[in-house]
Formats: structure tokens, C-alpha cells, sequence
């Protein structure tokens, strides 16, 4: 049996019908560029017969995206097989993806089909399916709750009829790790094939095991795992395709596989599906989360800064990221505050960092994450005694035009240590983008918006509020300055205020640090 495991992905396909994950046909072409950069194995571009829009969007990709196999979707009948053959023609490489329902519940109140109507179907079908491509793959929808030997009829069936990948998907996420090894190692022993034709698995995230089960499947027996980057999918999603690569990378040793996958580029296929789908993973999600490679805890920081390998089992360099591990919180310790605050130039030992510590909690406790601007403000005002000269949102003013053409106007105005109170004006299309305009013009640091998260929390129902609402907002941003990201965020009452503080953080960051790479720069060419 190979040792390799081929990826199917089905971001395009399962998880672009989840709710909340459609896209565009644009939308969808940038993301198969992204997993063909991924280097997947097969790509599942889409469902042909659902419409038009979808066939085009899969011929699209066929004809633009090099290297994976193209797959599109069909039920085991021949209109939607004839609709999955001409999408696909363009594929230099081309599936067709053939399904059935085959448990009892689904023969009998989904399809009303005897047992033996439904291997008919699976026969016919894939024999049709074979007119197209000879790269056919069969799925027993529901197989997890197939009776065993029917199942095995089933599969038995479709490789005779000509298919060449067996799928054994968990369509509800009701299996155990335990259970579905052990159906792939019954199945292996049991059902006729050709030694090239590979079991596949696919499952669902309904009890949160859907990682766990697809590497049972693997230890089973599979040996193509369907999955979809951040774990999108119908209900609670799918396998998440970053969890099972690295997981196969980082426990070579147990799982004895390896996969084609350039893990190196999956940062940049989760960041381009975050923007494609206006949905970011959640902050503590595996591998691609924020936090999956930050530490705030004073401990976890100490650990790292004198090996990484203390607190991480993977680089972030190996996901295509690079990021700086240590954030400074509440919970950071001296370490840590003292690593951060050499690399800005600033040297701290003995009653100096006890000092600059005393005043850094008193900060962090107050604003949770201590940015590098805020930190360099905090560590000048320790080391000159003056006061921290930061950005500070006064007002914004926002006049909406009469005509139907015209742009918003904003009127800004901020509050500086040093400068002072300084305004000025924009006009964009946007609202916010002429908000932000005008603090760029004030900071001076072009830059343009990246990304925007905003949580808008009310209040508890029994909590009593002044304002009825007592709600809170927090905004997390990230701007593009020639090239690079930086990050800001702000917490306020009302959406619009706390937008633009949040960008006044996040362009403040980018002056700070450029100001320290220019003293750097001056004290070099000075040496």
C-alpha cells in the first residue's frame, strides 16, 4: 500500500454550499489559483447541475488552474453526469464525482429505492460517467450508517462498473475514531477492487471529530482524504485541511503517511478564503487561528525566548507565516517585556525594568495586547520622563451627500502629545474610507485597509443599561503600508468611533516602527 495520501479538496464544492460561504465566480477561480498553489491533488470545483453559474465557474477553473485533477460533483443520474462531463471538458485532468445515498434511511425516505434499484443506479451511473473521463469516483452517501454487507455490495459494484476511488463519507458526523478505523480495515478485506483503486474518506464535524476520524480512516486503510481549507463545510464543516496536513507533517511517526501538500502555502489559501468569504477562522482555531503561534503567558514566553520548541510543535514558517510569537498582554512577564524592548533599542535590567514593568501592567491591564507603538510611547516616557505622545481620536463628522453620485465627506480630528489638536478633511466613497483617509493625511503613513473584524456585543438582557443598548464594540484591523501589515484595535460604544481609533492604533504602529528602523539606520550609517 503507498505511504502517500492524496488530498481532495472540496472548499469550492461542500463548503462553498455551506451558509455564509458563497462566492462569486470570481470569487471561486481566486481560490482554486490558491489551492493549486497548495499543490491538492484533486479539486472539487463545484456541482454542475446545481445551475448555470456553477458549471461556468467549474469550466472557468478547468480551463485557468494547472496541476490538480478538476472534479465536479453528480448524483447517479445521467443528466447531472452529462452537466459534470461538459463542465469539465476544458480539465486536462478531469473526475467526475458520482453519489448515491445507500443507508436505509436514505434509500427509503430520500430516494424510495430498493436495495437492489440502487446498485442499478450505481452501475449505470458510473458506467455513463466513464464516457467522459476514466477518472471516476464513487460516494455511498450516508455509508456510515449503511448496513456492512450492503455496503461492501455497494463499493463491490462501483469498481466493477469502473470506478477508481471508493468514497466512504460520514455525510452526518456520527462516527468515532474507533468505528471508522475499524469499517476501513473490514472494507479493505472485503470489497473487490483493482489494486489501484484507493478508498477515500470524508467526514463531518457534527461531534468535532472529523480531523480524528479522517486520520482513523487513514490508519484504516484510505488513501485520499476529502477536506476543505479552514474546515468550512455544511453544518459544522468538514475535515480542516490544514489540521490534517500538519498533523501527518508533524506525526510522521505515527501515522506513517506523507501528503504532496505545500504546507508552506496554507497561511495564504486560509487568509484568501477569509477574504473571499468575509469570514476569518475563530482566534483559537488550529494551525491558521491567530493565536495559534502567539504566547502572552509570562511562563510560555520565557520558554520560547530561549527555545520555541518549549511551547511549539511546528514553525510558522512551515504554514507560510511569519509572525512575532511573543504578545505582550497582561499576563506577559519581564522576559519578555525586556526582549521586546532591546530589539526597539531600549536596554532594561534590574530597578529600570522593574519600573518599566510596573508601568507596562498598568497599561496592559487597561488595554488588554500592548501594540509596538503604545509600548514605545511607554518605554520613552521611562526613559525621558515625558509624557507618552500617542494619537488620540477627538471627533469624527461624517456628511452624507444630497446627490445620488456624490461621496461622503469626513472631518477628523485628532489629539497628539506633541503636535496637538490637528484636522483635517477627506472625501471617498466610503464613509469610513474617507475617515481613514483623512488620519493617513494626518499621521502620514498611506496605507490601506487589509482587514476588518468587528464583534458587536450587547449587553446582557438583566443587566440594566443607561443608554437601553449598553452595548460594546470592538474593532480589530489590519492596514497594507508598502507591503507590510500592521495591526490595530480599539474598543468603544459606537461602531464608527471605534473603526477609526482602531486604524489611528493600527497607522501608529507603522510610524512607530518605521521611526525605529530609521534611528537604526541612522545610528548604523553614523558607526
Amino acid at each position: 500500500m503507498t505511504d502517500t495520501v492524496r488530498i481532495l479538496d472540496t472548499t469550492l464544492r461542500d463548503g462553498e454550499q455551506a451558509p455564509g460561504f458563497s462566492m462569486t465566480p470570481d470569487g471561486k477561480l481566486r481560490m482554486a489559483r490558491a489551492l493549486g498553489a497548495l499543490k491538492v491533488d484533486v479539486i472539487e470545483a463545484g456541482f454542475a447541475a446545481s445551475g448555470q453559474r456553477d458549471s461556468d465557474a467549474i469550466s472557468e477553473i478547468a480551463r485557468q488552474v494547472e496541476g490538480p485533477v478538476i472534479a465536479s460533483l453528480a448524483r447517479a443520474t445521467r443528466g447531472d453526469i452529462f452537466a459534470a462531463g461538459n463542465a469539465l471538458a476544458p480539465a486536462p485532468r478531469r473526475r467526475i464525482h458520482v453519489f448515491i445515498g445507500t443507508s436505509p434511511l436514505h434509500r427509503e425516505f430520500k430516494l424510495h429505492m430498493s436495495r437492489e434499484t440502487v446498485l442499478e443506479n450505481i452501475r449505470s451511473a458510473i458506467a455513463y460517467a466513464r464516457e467522459f473521463t476514466d477518472d471516476v469516483e464513487f460516494s455511498a452517501e450516508d455509508a456510515i450508517r449503511t448496513e456492512r454487507d450492503y455496503l461492501v455490495e455497494c463499493l463491490s459494484a462501483a469498481a466493477a462498473a469502473g470506478a477508481t476511488t471508493l468514497n466512504v463519507p460520514d455525510t452526518v458526523g456520527y462516527t468515532t475514531p474507533d468505528e471508522i478505523f475499524d469499517l476501513f480495515r473490514f472494507l479493505s478485506n472485503h470489497v473487490d477492487r483493482s489494486s489501484e483503486t484507493i478508498f477515500s474518506a470524508h467526514n463531518h464535524d457534527d461531534l468535532g471529530m472529523a480531523v480524528a476520524n479522517s486520520l482513523a480512516a487513514i490508519r484504516g486503510g484510505a488513501r485520499q482524504v476529502e477536506c476543505a481549507v479552514n474546515g468550512i463545510g455544511e453544518r459544522a464543516g468538514n475535515c480542516a485541511l490544514e489540521d490534517l496536513v500538519m498533523a501527518i507533517r508533524t506525526r510522521s511517526d505515527a501515522f506513517g503517511v506523507r501528503t504532496d501538500v505545500d504546507s508552506t502555502k496554507i497561511m495564504a489559501a486560509s487568509r484568501t478564503l477569509a477574504q473571499i468569504t468575509n469570514t476569518r477562522p475563530a482566534r483559537n482555531k488550529s494551525i491558521v487561528g491567530a493565536n495559534a503561534f502567539a504566547h502572552e503567558s509570562g511562563i510560555h514566553q520565557h520558554g520560547v525566548l530561549q527555545n520555541r520548541e518549549t511551547y511549539e510543535i511546528m514553525k510558522p514558517e512551515d504554514i507560510g507565516l511569519t509572525t512575532e510569537a511573543i504578545v505582550l498582554g497582561k499576563h506577559s512577564g519581564r522576559h519578555a517585556l525586556a526582549a521586546r524592548a532591546e530589539a526597539l533599542g531600549f536596554v532594561l535590567q534590574g530597578e529600570k525594568l522593574e519600573k518599566a514593568f510596573a508601568a507596562f501592567r498598568e497599561v496592559a491591564d487597561e488595554v488588554g495586547i500592548v501594540d509596538t507603538a503604545r509600548l514605545l510611547g511607554l518605554l520613552s516616557e521611562q526613559e525621558t520622563g515625558r509624557p507618552q505622545r500617542l494619537w488620540k481620536l477627538n471627533k469624527v463628522d461624517i456628511r452624507a451627500p444630497v446627490a445620488a453620485k456624490g461621496h461622503p465627506v469626513a472631518r477628523v480630528e485628532l489629539e497628539h502629545g506633541e503636535r496637538g489638536r490637528v484636522t483635517d478633511i477627506a472625501s471617498a466613497p466610503g464613509a469610513l474610507d474617507a475617515a481613514f483617509s483623512a488620519v493617513s493625511q494626518m499621521i502620514r503613513v498611506p496605507a490601506r485597509v487589509h482587514a476588518l473584524e468587528m464583534q458587536y456585543i450587547a449587553a446582557d438582557p438583566e443587566q440594566t443599561c443607561p443608554d437601553e443598548q449598553g452595548a460594546n464594540v470592538l474593532v480589530e484591523i489590519q492596514i497594507e503600508v508598502e507591503g507590510e501589515i500592521f495591526s490595530g484595535r480599539a474598543r468603544a460604544r459606537d461602531i464608527l468611533p471605534c473603526c477609526v481609533s482602531a486604524y489611528i492604533d493600527a497607522a501608529s504602529n507603522a510610524e512607530a516602527v518605521r521611526a525605529v528602523r530609521g534611528s537604526f539606520s541612522a545610528g548604523a550609517r553614523a558607526a
